[in-house]
């Protein structure tokens, strides 16, 4: 997919690698100047030197010094903020139990974010587009946000709130020509996930095919498949579309894909 995005200016949060870098990559193909933004600096730079006038800066989406640092940056160096992607994100790892027993430091570490993030850097850059007229906010969400999932209540819970923001965003910036959408990906080859679900000492990896067997197309998603999706959000010529979760999970939560 193409479109032209030249003359505007994105910033993708969590973009050191995985879906984030694949849709700042994905933006910056189609002219857009890119904000490569991790809490990894060094991973948000060596992406960014592969894109010829990208920027790779440190940004920890809970802190919000830094994330009015680096909007002060965005102004200082372009002057305005077309597209923000919000896709840092985090889950449990060690922790996929019940919520009897889920710990509330890794509940908090969850929300704050996956869900607060979102609201914190959304709230910054929402300000700038507001002055400027127009914008568009393309929030990562998770199918886990519309159809829970066992033994990640935070995950669940933090982006349930992710797709209800995104709505209530949407209904108060709209006004203001702003575009808030969300996306919401099945299973995705991240470098975490395949070392998870796919590695010979993956955590999860006796589950993979019982996983799978759920998904119609029966394979997950390359990071790639979710940056179409961002970019055709942030189309210009996609400019009626607000408050819309899409979702791209080959057909995971489309119905029962296995015989009962």
């Amino acid at each position: 997919m193409k479109c032209d995005l030249t003359g505007k200016i994105s910033l993708v949060t969590g973009a050191a690698r995985g879906i984030g870098q694949a849709i700042a990559d994905r933006l910056a193909a189609n002219g857009s100047r890119v904000v490569y933004t991790d809490v990894d600096a060094e991973g948000a730079a060596a992406a960014a030197v592969r894109t010829p006038g990208a920027l790779g800066l440190r940004l920890d989406v809970t802190r919000r010094d830094e994330i009015e640092a680096v909007l002060e940056r965005v102004a200082a160096e372009w002057g305005r903020l077309d597209v923000l992607v919000n896709n840092a994100g985090v889950n449990a790892l060690g922790h996929r139990v019940n919520i009897d027993q889920f710990p509330r430091e890794e509940w908090d570490r969850i929300v704050a974010v996956d869900l607060t993030g979102v609201f914190e850097v959304s709230r910054a850059a929402a300000r700038r587009m507001i002055a400027q007229k127009s914008g568009r906010i393309i929030n990562i969400a998770s199918i886990a946000g519309l159809v829970p999932l066992r033994l990640q209540c935070a995950f669940v819970a933090a982006k349930a709130g992710v797709v209800n923001l995104t709505r209530a965003m949407a209904l108060e910036l709209g006004p203001h020509g702003i575009l808030v959408n969300g996306i919401a990906p099945g299973s995705t080859l991240t470098e975490g996930t395949r070392r998870l679900f796919y590695g010979e000492d993956g955590l999860f990896r006796q589950s993979v095919q019982r996983m799978l067997d759920h998904v119609p197309l029966g394979r997950p998603a390359e990071p790639e498949e979710i940056a179409v999706a961002a970019l055709f959000l942030a189309d210009p010529e996609n400019s009626y579309m607000n408050g819309h979760i899409l979702t791209v999970d080959g057909g995971w939560t489309a119905g029962y894909a296995r015989d009962f």
